[in-house]
């Protein structure tokens, strides 16, 4: 068995960014090195090390207002899975969030749910990771861009709370768009191992899903999407048209709500980011 107990917490810097990437990449997960440079560099990310510094676990605080914050990058090696490590973690991490007076947010899968429940999170709204396979390219037109202020409007309302600071580091990525066509929008960014949608607002869903399948047509690569699960007809559309539902995930909360959420998104930013 193995003994996790000596194993200390400690605080990570940008210099762990290789080392988190590894394990991102051992749970198959998309985050990129940019993703945890941005975590490493703009919020509190938590660790454990073995006795050689090879990096065991992680766990990041990300500050998005003075009352919100996001927990993700929640990853344990394989080794050292199910011998709490996660759950020390988080919980470093709830404490400094309730030492600043934080609400705290995250996306977790079916089986994170049952470790995040006990410590206090209650489920909020459900989503659906879904995979284009292979989006060739069909030589269409480039989707018109956005307007950056249109869509932190939308994506405050969404939310309750503001967090520009990853919007604008997401949309200014030399290889993100952020694309309009007058009745929907959305972020498209790298990640280590496909596109990714999202957030993505739009009038209905027809015109949600017409969105995607242009930014589809213009990629030719394998592309996610993480779609909010009461958007059915939504994911109906995209199912029908080759994309393939991958995992659910539980969006959870500890503690209060600071401000109600307006209309929900079709898209969110992605499991780590909310």
């Amino acid at each position: 068995m193995v003994d996790t107990e000596h194993l200390a917490i400690v605080q990570l810097d940008a210099r762990d960014a290789p080392g988190g990437l590894k394990l991102s990449t051992e749970a198959h997960w998309n985050q990129n090195q940019d993703d945890w440079h941005f975590f490493l560099t703009r919020g509190t990310v938590f660790g454990v090390r073995d006795r050689r510094e090879n990096l065991l676990a992680t766990a990041a605080l990300l500050p998005y207002t003075e009352t919100d914050a996001w927990i993700g990058m929640v990853l344990v090696t394989e080794e050292y899975r199910r011998h709490g490590l996660a759950t020390r973690l988080v919980d470093t991490c709830l404490n400094t969030a309730i030492r600043l007076g934080l609400t705290t947010w995250l996306d977790a899968t079916p089986a994170g749910a049952k470790v995040y429940g006990p410590l206090g999170f209650t489920p909020t709204i459900q989503l659906r990771r879904l995979r284009l396979a292979a989006a060739p390219a069909s030589g269409a037109a480039p989707l018109p861009a956005g307007k950056l202020d249109e869509f932190l409007t939308c994506d405050i309302s969404a939310l309750g709370f503001d967090r520009r600071a990853l919007i604008e580091e997401l949309s200014a990525r030399p290889s993100s768009r952020l694309v309009s066509n007058g009745d929907a929008m959305a972020l498209v960014r790298d990640g280590r191992t496909a596109r990714h949608i999202g957030p993505l607002f739009a009038d209905t869903p027809a015109h949600a899903i017409a969105m995607v399948h242009d930014i589809a047509a213009s990629e030719n690569g394998p592309v996610l999407i993480d779609a909010v699960a009461a958007q059915s007809a939504f994911i109906d559309g995209l199912t029908a048209s080759g994309w393939a539902v991958e995992r659910p995930f539980h969006r959870m909360r500890f503690g209060r709500a600071t401000k109600p959420a307006g209309e929900l998104p079709f898209a969110v930013a992605g499991p780590e980011f909310g």
